[in-house]
């Protein structure tokens, strides 16, 4: 049986072929300035802070620089923390939240912890408002090795080349409606599959490794946000995202299985955020209070380990 047209690119029920990803990138538009959002807020930052370029994407290597944001005078005796946001360039608050953080409370650990900071991982994808990258790779399913994406790869030789064992690693990412309009119908589509709709939760939750749950880890991220947003409720069948739900507002994933930026590090404690901004009850602020909160929790929690 031949299926129905669900996606305005390709053919149903095959793969997309090269042009058809040609299509697609042809179709994409900047929507808003990884400059004047990012970059220049980078320029601000405490002098404490070193700002350092560590790659480029190649679709443009002057408008795409790739920055992160490391302590200037690493403690040795201090355990090392990875913060990341933007592996999916939409979700807003993973950047802002992560720059909110280093303009606001990352000065007050600088003497516990050494912090690298990598604040927007995809930046096309950011001034696109996409979950892809130029190529319509999901960098969040690209920390691989041979890594098909840039923006995954680039941060992995980055993590690689600091020679350190990482503590903690949060990732900030957002789940919004425009997951199940648009996304996963075009991921569907490039795949050749059937699209099978879902349900988008109402609320942050967090997601957690399947091999290295942390159960205590992850309560103490969700009590830190509960103070400033909702927090996911499972739907009828005990589950967010189609994962069962482990204890309020968890979820747990095969990180490093799926190539996911919170399985490349093999911390001992690690968090993937996700903050529902599409819901009438929060505001673009709240959303970036709530990234700082599960930040300096998960700090918190693992400093006290």
């Amino acid at each position: 049986m031949t299926m129905q047209r669900f996606h305005p690119i390709g053919t149903p029920g095959q793969p997309w072929t090269d042009a058809d990803k040609a299509t697609w990138l042809g179709e994409r538009q900047r929507q808003r300035s990884y400059r004047d959002e990012v970059l220049d807020k980078l320029e601000h930052l405490d002098s404490s802070f070193d700002v350092a370029q560590y790659g480029a994407l190649d679709i443009d290597t002057e408008r795409y620089p790739l920055f992160a944001v490391k302590c200037k005078s690493p403690n040795p005796d201090a355990p090392w923390a990875l913060i990341t946001g933007g592996v999916h360039g939409y979700e807003t608050s993973g950047v802002q939240g992560a720059l909110a953080f280093l303009a606001t409370k990352a000065a007050s650990y600088a003497d516990r912890v050494n912090l690298l900071v990598a604040p927007c991982v995809s930046p096309w994808s950011y001034e696109a408002i996409h979950r892809w990258n130029p190529h319509a790779v999901d960098p969040n399913r690209s920390f691989v090795a041979n890594s098909p994406a840039t923006e995954a790869g680039s941060l992995m030789a980055l993590v690689a080349a600091q020679g350190v064992k990482f503590l903690l690693h949060i990732d900030l990412h957002e789940t919004t409606d425009s997951d199940e309009t648009e996304f996963r119908p075009a991921l569907a589509a490039r795949d050749g599959k059937a699209n099978k709709p879902g349900l988008i939760p109402d609320g942050f939750y967090t997601v957690g490794d399947t091999k290295n749950p942390q159960a205590e880890f992850q309560a103490a991220i969700i009590a830190a946000v509960a103070k400033v947003t909702h927090i996911a409720p499972p739907d009828d069948q005990g589950e967010i995202i189609g994962c069962q739900v482990t204890q309020n507002g968890v979820i747990n994933y095969a990180c490093a299985e799926l190539g996911l930026c919170a399985g490349m590090t093999g911390a001992r404690f690690t968090s993937t955020t996700e903050v529902y901004p599409d819901s009438p009850k929060v505001t673009d602020e709240n959303c970036n209070a709530a990234q700082i909160a599960a930040v300096c929790a998960a700090l918190d929690f693992a400093l006290s380990q």
